[in-house]
């Protein structure tokens, strides 16, 4: 059933209209789920950021211990060297350098001078630990004895020379950290902080939530990574959790379920009032689109019909762009069209012009195989391999049709059949010179039958004989010389060779279809071909007007 585009337009009204409300509910709920995805995507990246300060902090504690395992004073053991070493390599931090014996007493603690005694470790657990796993390590927080407030260490155990092991340690004051929970990365009503492996708070944004306190939410044990949603005193809470794998803690964001819901139910509001407008603005719009609409459509339907019977058609302007787009497009299709047909007109007369010209070549090879033939099974030989010449060429032509055939690549798939198994007796050299494709065939079959000649008669008819085909470019000539040496010299069989197709085809073709210039110099090792032909007649077919018409 078909009916105008006011119907439609009518029945759209009503599909808004009547289910407003419930299509608010619905924006709400996916506009909440955005927002939840937007605030899990943000508080993740926060509690990434947080994690990646950390573990950049203990990944640099972790290298200055590398550092100073590899001291000297460490290895002799000289603790007084020890401590002047890693009291300069840490001059200007808050970090402090201990060395713990086995049995937990300190021999070493850049907090002090030198000299001062010295207790036992004050976290003897995580310590104890490290020393038998024999691996680096990062310990929980802990309140620490020299220092008077709440530190965390880590650990690198090592063995010195006289078999004993020692823990080299850096401790670093838990407050030191508050700048990697930086609040300005967070977003509104959300807090940040840095658990150890028992849930104690090492910083917070909170300041309810105290160094050395247990969080208020029971995020221990349980890993529970990423978003969740938990419970405490009545309120709920959404909680974004990370796991340092360096350090074995958790980077918590938290903040009250409400407060991440209130912005949903002003937007439910927002969008009820947004419903309603647009439901009345439709209504009185409609019609009026109803008209504009109906009144373009019916221009393209007649422009269309215009494109289908091949006329020419002009882009109209239309107060709606998209119809305006379709226009333009109508009116390129038309251009379009006339061009392709011009084109396929000048390709179907590029196409006969061609096969005229090879068919012309091929009349010539017939003429020239059966004058020299001495009977049918020479003459099919003669004529098969001149052909095959000729179809390797076209090959390289339709090959390279849009670029030109690279004299080399003509050069070398000419010359390989005839190459000898000391692939050194045939030498090619020259730089990149591209041919059109009349010129291409015409230096082709020059080629076949100077290396048919070559074989018969020339420096590869015997087992020591080179062939060295050279060309250069000087100013708009290429020169070209075709040399054979080492060859055994046949005169008459030499005299004989230049009354065939191959001396038709280089005096003849070269001159007549290239205006080349040919020099037949006979050595008393072998024959030289000189071959002078100007550019821009190897390249013709690119010297045309920009349509290709000739």
């Amino acid at each position: 059933m078909h009916h105008p585009v006011a119907f439609y337009l009518v029945c759209l009204i009503l599909v808004v209209v009547i289910p407003a409300f419930l299509f608010s509910i619905v924006v709400l709920k996916r506009t909440n789920e955005a927002q939840e995805r937007i605030f899990e995507s943000l508080l993740r990246t926060s509690t990434g950021a947080v994690n990646r300060a950390v573990e950049r902090e203990i990944s640099g504690m972790f290298s200055t211990l590398n550092f100073l395992s590899t001291s000297e004073s460490l290895r002799e053991p000289d603790y007084a060297g020890l401590y002047r070493q890693a009291s300069k390599a840490l001059e200007g931090t808050d970090i402090y350098f201990l060395v713990i014996d086995e049995t937990m007493r300190q021999l070493l603690n850049t907090r002090v001078p030198y000299g001062t005694p010295l207790g036992a470790a004050s976290e003897p657990s995580s310590a104890g630990q490290a020393l038998a796993r024999g691996e680096r390590m990062v310990s929980d927080l802990f309140f620490g004895k020299t220092a008077q407030q709440w530190v965390f260490n880590v650990y690198l155990p090592m063995r010195l020379h006289n078999g004993r092991h020692v823990l080299l340690t850096l401790t670093k004051n838990a407050e030191a950290l508050r700048r990697a929970v930086n609040p300005d990365i967070l977003s509104p009503g959300w807090n940040a902080a840095v658990l150890d492996t028992q849930g104690t708070v090492i910083v917070s944004t909170d300041e309810t939530q105290k160094t050395g306190k247990p969080f208020f939410l029971k995020v221990v044990p349980s890993l529970r990574l990423g978003v969740s949603k938990m419970r405490e005193g009545g309120v709920n809470y959404q909680v974004v959790t990370e796991f340092s794998s360096l350090a074995g803690w958790r980077m918590i964001a938290w903040a009250k379920s409400a407060d991440v819901q209130a912005p949903a139910v002003s937007s439910f509001l927002w969008l009820t009032i947004g419903g309603a407008v647009f439901a009345a603005l439709a209504a009185v719009s409609a019609f009026g689109i109803a008209r504009v609409l109906s009144r373009d459509v019916r221009l393209l339907a007649t422009d269309a019909r215009r494109l289908g019977h091949g006329e020419r058609i002009a882009m109209r302007r239309y107060a709606i762009s998209e119809l305006e787009t379709v226009s333009r497009a109508l009116s390129e299709a038309a251009d379009a069209r006339v061009k392709s047909e011009n084109e396929v007109r000048f390709l179907m007369r590029e196409v006969a012009h061609r096969s005229k010209n090879q068919l012309t070549v091929i009349q010539a090879m017939l003429n020239q195989s059966a004058a020299g033939a001495e009977n049918a099974l020479d003459f099919a030989e003669t004529f098969r391999k001149r052909v095959a010449g000729l179809a390797r060429s076209t090959d390289l032509m339709i090959a390279n049709a849009t670029q030109g055939v690279n004299l080399m690549e003509l050069a070398k798939n000419q010359l390989k059949p005839f190459t000898p198994d000391d692939a050194a007796r045939v030498r090619i050299r020259g730089p990149a010179v591209l041919l059109d494709p009349q010129a291409s065939q015409t230096l082709g079959m020059a080629l076949h039958e100077l290396s048919t000649n070559a074989t018969k008669y020339g420096a590869l008819a015997n087992e020591t004989g080179n062939v060295s085909l050279t060309w250069a470019t000087s100013g708009e000539d290429l020169n070209l010389i075709w040399r054979e040496s080492r060859a055994t010299i046949d005169k008459a069989a030499i005299a004989e060779s230049r009354k065939g197709f191959g001396s038709v085809v280089l005096e003849r073709m070269l001159g007549m279809a290239l205006d080349a210039k040919l020099d037949f110099i006979v050595h008393d090792d072998g024959i030289e071909w000189r071959v002078t032909i100007p550019l821009a007649r190897l390249r013709e077919d690119h010297a045309h007007d920009g349509n290709g018409a000739k």
